[in-house]
């Protein structure tokens, strides 16, 4: 039930962390796999690591906040692969750190069209081909801040939030041609997107004796859920936030 051979993935932001984790393992599972982000050659080392283990990878470098280049990674795919059973939004961006009182309204738009109306843009050009197809999955890389409040990645969080929101209206639209729209709400996760926060000793310190597994988690352990939420596993599971957090969120 964890197969995913025939299946054609696109993963954006999968040049490094969660998202080449999860192209990586995608591809393991039988996917051939689109690795995505802005820069060719380290998506290019990405897939040479997948082919070098006999898995199917195809770069197709796209900046996501240009919607002429996300027509185009959706439409290179479609004419080489002739499909898109798996779609990732992963790629996202925090370029602040601080309370919400000192965020402009510029980077704050920014936040919103990249991490949120963008997933919604993918969305509209590729999920009314997949339900050609006869369905799908979406497993969008949303956050734990979608369900906390914080003095410093308040920004992010909205952003986060809104993502959780719009699997849930997404499920309900496309639930009926066989679409799973689910997301994914990491916590801390060693990757370079946290590692202002896991190089500091003190407050990896303080944030790791907060969490029930007492650690940071592991880009494959993030990978792995958004394997289950991409196959057959996690075939009656449609809409949901799933919280990847050690636990932390609760403790």
């Amino acid at each position: 039930m964890f197969d995913l051979k025939g299946k054609v993935a696109v993963v954006t932001g999968s040049s490094r962390g969660i998202g080449r984790a999860i192209a990586e393992m995608f591809a393991e599972a039988g996917a051939k796999v689109v690795v995505s982000s802005r820069k060719a050659e380290a998506c290019e080392e990405v897939a040479e690591a997948i082919r070098a283990k006999g898995g199917e990878a195809m770069v197709i470098p796209c900046h996501i906040g240009d919607t002429e280049q996300l027509q185009n990674l959706v439409d290179k795919t479609i004419a080489e692969w002739g499909q898109i059973d798996v779609l990732v939004p992963n790629a996202a961006i925090n370029p602040v750190y601080g309370p919400l009182q000192d965020l402009g309204d510029e980077v704050f738009d920014k936040m919103l069209i990249t991490n949120v109306r963008v997933i919604n843009t993918l969305c509209k050009m590729v999920l009314p081909g997949m339900a050609e197809k006869g369905g799908g999955a979406v497993v969008v890389i949303s956050s734990v801040a979608a369900i906390k409040g914080s003095t410093t990645l308040g920004a992010y969080g909205v952003t986060k939030a809104a993502d959780a929101a719009l699997v849930r209206s997404l499920a309900l639209e496309w639930g009926p041609k066989n679409i799973r729209v689910n997301a994914i709400g990491p916590g801390l996760v060693k990757t370079d997107f946290a590692k202002a926060l896991w190089e500091d000793p003190e407050r990896i310190e303080r944030i790791n004796s907060a969490n029930p597994l007492r650690r940071m988690g592991k880009p494959e352990e993030i990978a792995g859920t958004a394997l289950w939420l991409a196959t057959e596993a996690s075939g009656y599971v449609t809409g949901q936030l799933i919280i990847a957090d050690g636990g932390q969120s609760f403790a």
